[in-house]
């Protein structure tokens, strides 16, 4: 064990970082990187099965943790090129380990910049986990801009409040609605990323209407984050619909491959080179993407497609409702129906299934709206604010 200056880092090595968020991240990105090594941030929030999976999966050739550096006996060396492996989130099965090239990192922190037309000046604040993309990218801008950045042990709001520097930060949903109910002003950002799940539109309204400048991103760790800013590309991404209506996403940013995963690889690019997010989306007349949903995530009930965040933003203006989320169970009747998993504001007096259906009928049609409730005290999510659908209860709750 030692610093890991003395771990004599080559080209090939790949670093697995396994230390907690803070200001000795940028020393250690710099030292990985001249090197030639690759670098692969390690969440240590998750419980240590779990991490140790995710390590070994990986197979790198040395694990830094808060006891040192030690060189595993098990490693294999980056592929050619490879300068930073960033897990997937897993919402849909095991994550995956995205391989990114320097030039894409390089291109997602310069093309957000000039975007947000931020300076190497202009303060940011860190909040989100480092080993997720959001967060990364935020450290990054220290790393490869000299911005000054704040980086904070999580995302606590009293702590968030107390800031006073910052002039950009990037959040996930679930974050800025905790900010807003507890009164937080946001007016002093020039402009607050919201990536990791959808941005839902009253969430959007609401924050705006509070004057925080927020500006809702669309990507995936495969794309290096998001590269479509309030529905239009950064400058150098192209986007296209596919005759299916699926998405598409071209540009600087993109992965090289999947560690260990050629199949996964090849199955994650169309023939000529195009990502598949595999989401479905239109593009509008002024050239605006709108995100439907995950091809995977939407039920057929009765015939019918319905989108699950659909559903989840008419029912989130109900004032009884605190959070939901929306999946399909088979149905002997309908072949799937729709279910509603409710966190209630007040959990002594939830909502009813007939109050959801009408709420969601105001908006989408009555085929859309839930014929089962489940009341439950959260909803599973991600470090990085997404809804594990997989991981809804499977009891079933209040029917039709």
């Amino acid at each position: 064990m030692g610093r890991l200056e003395d771990a004599g880092l080559t080209t090939g090595d790949v670093v697995a970082v396994a230390l907690p968020p803070g200001r000795d991240w940028l020393e250690i990105v710099t030292e990985v990187w001249e090197a030639g090594a690759a670098l692969f941030p390690v969440d240590v929030r998750v419980p240590e099965p779990e991490s140790t999976t995710l390590v070994r999966s990986a197979k790198p050739t040395v694990v830094l943790s808060p006891n040192g550096w030690e060189r595993t006996d098990d490693g294999e060396p980056a592929d050619r090129g490879v300068a930073l492996i960033v897990s997937t989130s897993g919402t849909a099965g095991p994550p995956k380990l995205a391989q990114f090239a320097r030039s894409a990192v390089d291109a997602a922190v310069a093309a957000s910049a000039l975007a947000l037309e931020a300076t190497p000046r202009d303060p940011w604040l860190s909040c989100l986990p480092l080993a997720h993309v959001g967060g990364l990218l935020v450290l990054l801008r220290a790393v490869l801009l000299g911005a000054p950045v704040v980086v904070h042990q999580g995302f606590d709001v009293p702590a968030f409040a107390a800031e006073r520097t910052a002039t950009f930060t990037s959040l996930v949903p679930t974050m800025l609605a905790r900010l807003l109910d507890a009164g937080v002003g946001l007016s002093r950002y020039r402009a607050i990323l919201i990536g990791g799940a959808r941005l839902p539109d009253e969430l959007a309204r609401r924050a705006r209407a509070e004057g925080a400048h927020v500006v809702g991103t669309y990507g995936l760790t495969e794309s290096f984050g998001g590269v479509i800013y309030d529905g239009r590309p950064l400058p150098g991404v192209e986007m296209r619909i596919d005759a299916d209506g699926g998405i598409e996403l071209h540009g600087p940013t993109l992965m090289l491959g999947y560690r260990f995963d050629v199949e996964g690889s090849r199955r994650a690019f169309t023939d000529d080179g195009w990502l598949r997010p595999g989401d479905a989306g239109e593009i509008d007349q002024d050239g605006r993407l709108h995100v439907i949903g995950r091809f995977d995530d939407r039920i057929n009930t009765g015939g019918e497609k319905v989108w699950p965040e659909d559903v989840e933003n008419a029912l989130r203006r109900h004032p009884k409702v605190r959070d939901v989320g929306v999946s399909g169970r088979l149905d002997p009747e309908w072949g799937e129906r729709v279910v509603a998993f409710v966190v209630p504001v007040d959990p002594t007096d939830p909502p009813t299934l007939e109050e959801l259906r009408d709420a969601a009928a105001r908006s989408l049609p009555r085929y859309r709206a839930p014929r089962e409730l489940v009341l439950v005290q959260e909803l599973p999510r991600t470090g990085s604010g997404k809804l594990r659908r997989v991981a809804l209860p499977g009891e079933p709750g209040e029917g039709e």
